[in-house]
């Protein structure tokens, strides 16, 4: 099951996204759009500091931004650095552990087609998929939106 920690650092991003001007935009922004605990929330965005999704900066103009351009992030790799491995069983989600029962195990090759499944579907999906469309008004370029 996915966290209020993965599914809140997406709606973050979103956030971010939507909202970029090519400067911080302040927490306490995102969380009131988003109806979300400030508190919270600078426990998640710490962690995606810390991983590399954003860029914090601290006083008069302070915020976060997104460090890449929104079609960069998979939601793959937002989910993955909030919640850990997305595999199913313990025998997948360590790659440096050896299962014993490997060799003979019979529902391995299951699992293993579900989190390929798992993880194609959410590193398929950019962060763009997620936003809203703006109309080309909207738009910094004034172009249409890519469907």
């Amino acid at each position: 099951m996915i966290s209020t920690r993965g599914r809140y650092a997406i709606r973050v991003m979103i956030d971010l996204a939507e909202h970029d001007q090519g400067s911080c935009i302040p927490l306490k922004d995102i969380a009131a759009r988003q109806g979300l605990s400030k508190k919270y929330l600078e426990i998640i965005v710490k962690d995606m500091v810390t991983g590399g999704l954003l860029v914090g900066a601290s006083g008069k103009g302070g915020g976060y931004r997104l460090c890449r351009r929104p079609e960069e992030y998979s939601v793959g790799e937002i989910l993955e650095l909030m919640e850990g491995s997305l595999s199913s069983v313990a025998c997948l989600a360590d790659k440096n552990i050896e299962c014993p029962r490997k060799s003979e195990c019979r529902t391995l090759p299951m699992w293993t087609e579900y989190d390929n499944m798992v993880h194609d579907f959410f590193y398929s999906k950019k962060l763009t998929d997620l936003m809203e469309p703006q109309e080309p008004s909207d738009r910094p370029d004034g172009t249409e939106p890519q469907e």
